[in-house]
């Protein structure tokens, strides 16, 4: 499974631990990130990683599409979506996120990136942008396109429904924890804040009266 999921996101398991190896070094604080020291932590050569990922930048932004791919949004059949098929893909979803945002990788390389776009040291803000919260954003989008299509969900605009819905799920945690409070959710808890924020949505985008109101 790990292995398909590399690959659909265009990355051999190789270049996996070569983009482990990024966000372990950012882990660690290692601001001034540069190829040789990705180099030497990953055990290839400088030039394997200008051929795979072109420079620094496209290095990093590799990194970004590597950590947000772990955000997915499931397994779903639009022909046979319904309320509670709609309901578990999305909470399974921000499930997912809140799990991938609060872990020690997302906050080092989101620190990395509000201090380089303050900076004219690299355009790595934007790269967290495009490839972090943006793709993501377009990776659930069809979701809830479908369940506009099956009378589910009642939006004029689906980037507008998920601003919403993105808000709130995340609600003050990605600043919280950007600013150093060590928010720890367990499973449990995260399972928990999905359903609630999914529940809230519904609330404001739900058509019909067989929308979840768990």
């Amino acid at each position: 499974m790990i292995i398909a999921e590399q690959q659909e996101q265009g990355f051999t398991t190789r270049q996996g631990e070569v983009l482990d190896a990024v966000l372990s070094l950012l882990v660690e604080g290692r601001e001034a990130l540069t190829m040789s020291a990705v180099a030497r932590r990953a055990s290839c050569s400088k030039e394997t990683l200008y051929k795979w990922f072109g420079d620094r930048d496209g290095l990093l932004a590799a990194t970004v599409r590597w950590q947000a791919s772990k955000v997915r949004a499931g397994n779903w059949d639009r022909q046979k979506l319904d309320a509670s098929s709609l309901e578990e893909s999305l909470c399974a979803f921000w499930a997912n996120w809140l799990s991938v945002i609060a872990s020690r990788t997302s906050i080092a390389l989101n620190r990395v990136a509000v201090i380089h776009a303050g900076t004219a040291r690299s355009n790595l803000g934007a790269i967290v942008l495009a490839n972090g919260r943006f793709a993501i954003g377009e990776r659930l989008k069809p979701l809830l396109e479908a369940g506009r299509e099956a009378g589910l969900l009642a939006f004029d605009d689906a980037e507008e429904a998920f601003r919403t819905y993105f808000g709130l799920v995340g609600r003050d945690l990605q600043i919280r924890l950007l600013l150093g409070d060590r928010v720890e959710l367990t499973e449990a808890e995260r399972t928990h804040e999905a359903a609630r924020a999914t529940k809230q949505f519904f609330a404001l985008y739900g058509a019909g009266d067989d929308t979840p109101h768990t």
